[in-house]
């Protein structure tokens, strides 16, 4: 069994009245299969109310399933008593740091989860500075968060989840409050955290460029996954993308624009350097 696995997996959001009677309700994940295995890049790509978020909610359980299954390192999300070892394995990370920071000093907060979890005060220094080192922020360690910009906030977050060692991070739209620099200062973190920790991420995004060296990619409409593939098989379907209100990485849509034109080109350019060979070729 991969690190997260999901079977039919249905949640459904359920809105009560004042006396407590269903008054409405409204399925945002329907059906979900999924498997992803230790070590991999996931990314989820879909438009605003596809489900992607609420996903990513149960893979913590943060939520837990209407219908279905989701296993988490092996552990049922739906079994209570398995919650804690759960939320150790898969660490989560939102759109806004500050809603997740909560230390006066970037390294008391980064060792805020371990000591909740009882971890010996020598190791959890240990961790800090594994953490800090790991995303590129063991010079800020003795800064105030609120003297950080918005990417070095985030890397701080992510420093955070990465102290308690958990085995998969999930990142719902990471980068979305951040300036490009910002971005980009995440995303190669996040890069290294997966390349050179084995670390498995799973990433929620609506920018297309950062998904093109995801090992998979997952696309959601309206509760179900759609489509399935990696970045290149994915991209090549321009238009398909497209019936789902979603972009593609700007090289990829000028390459189909120029074939669309009469160009001889390769279906699924991710990158411009690809773009260029492709032409002189």
């Amino acid at each position: 069994m991969g690190i997260i696995k999901a079977r039919k997996l249905k949640y459904d959001y359920i809105k009560y009245d004042e006396n407590g009677q269903q008054q409405d309700c409204y399925t945002a994940v329907d059906q979900v299969d999924l498997d992803v295995s230790q070590g991999q890049f996931i990314a989820i790509l879909g438009h605003n109310g596809s489900g992607k978020s609420t996903l990513a909610k149960h893979m913590n359980a943060l939520l837990i399933p209407t219908e279905g299954s989701i296993w988490v390192d092996g552990r049922d999300t739906a079994a209570e008593p398995e919650l804690w070892k759960i939320r150790q394995k898969a660490g989560m990370v939102f759109q806004n740091p500050d809603n997740q920071i909560i230390g006066t000093v970037v390294e008391e907060d980064v060792g805020f989860g371990p000591e909740n979890m009882g971890v010996p005060t020598d190791a959890i220094w240990e961790r800090v500075n594994k953490s800090l080192e790991a995303v590129g922020m063991t010079a800020y360690r003795h800064r105030s968060p609120n003297k950080l910009s918005g990417g070095q906030k985030q890397r701080v977050a992510i420093a955070g989840v990465m102290a308690m060692q958990p085995k998969c991070i999930i990142l719902d739209e990471p980068t979305a409050m951040l300036d490009p620099n910002g971005r980009k200062e995440v995303l190669k973190a996040v890069h290294e955290l997966n390349e050179k920790e084995g670390i498995t991420v799973i990433l929620i995004t609506h920018y297309m460029e950062e998904v093109i060296d995801a090992d998979r990619v997952f696309v959601m409409d309206q509760g179900h996954v759609v489509m399935q593939g990696t970045p290149r098989e994915i991209f090549s379907k321009v238009e398909e993308l497209k019936s789902y209100r979603l972009d593609v990485p700007q090289v990829t849509l000028l390459a189909w624009e120029l074939k669309q034109a009469g160009v001889d080109l390769p279906d699924g350019i991710l990158t411009t350097k690809e773009l260029v060979n492709a032409l002189c070729h």
